[in-house]
């Protein structure tokens, strides 16, 4: 390999961590969101929604 080609290989190198870890970052995000929402559904946040039921009375 000449000098250029080793260039752009560490160019291209560089690139492709940032890149993954980019992804990575992005991936971190959703997964922290979902487990954030699935938490909140057994929580009064997500139950203040609901149309309460009358109470059956015997």
């Amino acid at each position: 390999m000449s000098g250029a080609d080793s260039n752009i290989s560490d160019r291209r190198k560089r690139n492709n961590i940032m890149l993954g870890s980019l992804l990575l970052g992005f991936v971190a995000l959703v997964f922290a969101i979902t487990v954030a929402k699935m938490m909140t559904t057994t929580g009064e946040v997500a139950n203040s929604k609901r149309i309460p039921v009358a109470e059956q009375t015997e």
